[in-house]
């Protein structure tokens, strides 16, 4: 068997076994297969073929989570070393400072905290409670996620409870294939730094923000806690487990679903849909406008 069919094979395995919608794999299977019966992979080095397989999957399951990557990185095949996907995550959290590039006072006192990744809640709850710390005396907030692509449930759930009063608003819920259980998320009871109340929040979203950026935005948007202002998100809301499938190749498999407790869905294959559609270059400005314009309004 060539190395590519081993990795399709492997690949396909771990999505019949893992995809959270057990109902879809069957055509996903079939599909990739009577592609591999065509010849449509051969001569491809592993970097093509992942774009290639990617592609025919989401012909048949337009789920973007859902597909295969090329690494850099030699991936380990053992399965003890399965959990190293985790730890390459935290690092990757730490080097970017768990997610947050800036935080920046602007005109009118306006806060903005650029956020370009969603941190575990125990490991960045540090630096996000900083940020808030820096916006806390702010006449209104800006958080930047445009380019903000993805990162833990947890760590949204955290980000989202500094805009609530206390821990008694039920955010969403995510159901698991694995263990067929839903896990509930509620906001915090304790936070490292002050809630932001009573202040307007506006979200800054372009057609890059994806996955735990999506959820702050959908979240506090459909709880009526901030104005969504920008392009519509990239539109992927299934956690994913990944998994070495070759030397340079891993699938990526969602495994549990969002559910939010306010609409009944998620943003999956849609994305989230901004109150005030703009170019994502001209989002901050129109954010910028409209919270000087409320902080008039209430001043007048």
């Amino acid at each position: 068997m060539p190395p590519y069919e081993e990795i399709i094979e492997r690949a396909l395995e771990r999505i019949g076994a893992g995809y959270v919608f057990p109902e879809k794999t069957a055509a996903i299977d079939a599909a990739v297969r009577r592609r591999l019966a065509a010849g449509a992979y051969d001569g491809l080095d592993e970097r093509a073929l992942c774009e290639t397989v990617t592609a025919d999957i989401q012909q048949v399951c337009p789920d973007q989570h859902l597909r295969l990557l090329w690494s850099e990185e030699p991936q380990s095949m053992e399965p003890e070393d399965q959990d190293a996907g985790k730890a390459a995550f935290l690092a990757l959290l730490r080097a970017e400072n768990h997610g947050v590039r800036q935080v920046e006072r602007l005109d009118g006192g306006v806060a903005l905290v650029d956020l370009r990744l969603i941190s575990t809640a125990d490991e960045g709850a540090a630096v996000i409670g900083a940020a808030m710390q820096l916006a806390a005396l702010s006449s209104a907030l800006v958080l930047d996620l445009r380019e903000c692509r993805g990162g833990s449930p947890e760590g949204a759930a955290m980000w989202c409870s500094y805009f609530f009063p206390d821990d008694q608003v039920h955010l969403n819920d995510i159901y698991e294939r694995s263990t067929g259980t839903t896990r509930q998320y509620w906001t915090t009871a304790h936070l490292p730094a002050p809630r932001y109340l009573d202040r307007p929040v506006y979200v800054l979203t372009s057609a890059r923000t994806f996955s735990g950026g999506e959820d702050v935005a959908y979240t506090l948007q459909a709880h009526g806690r901030a104005v969504v202002v920008g392009e519509t998100t990239r539109g992927g809301a299934h956690p994913t487990d990944r998994h070495a499938v070759g030397e340079h190749v891993l699938v990526a498999v969602p495994t549990a679903r969002t559910v939010s407790t306010v609409t009944g869905g998620n943003w999956e294959g849609v994305g989230v849909v901004p109150d005030i559609p703009v170019p994502a270059g001209q989002a901050l400005g129109t954010a910028l406008d409209k919270a000087l314009g409320a902080a008039r309004n209430a001043a007048g």
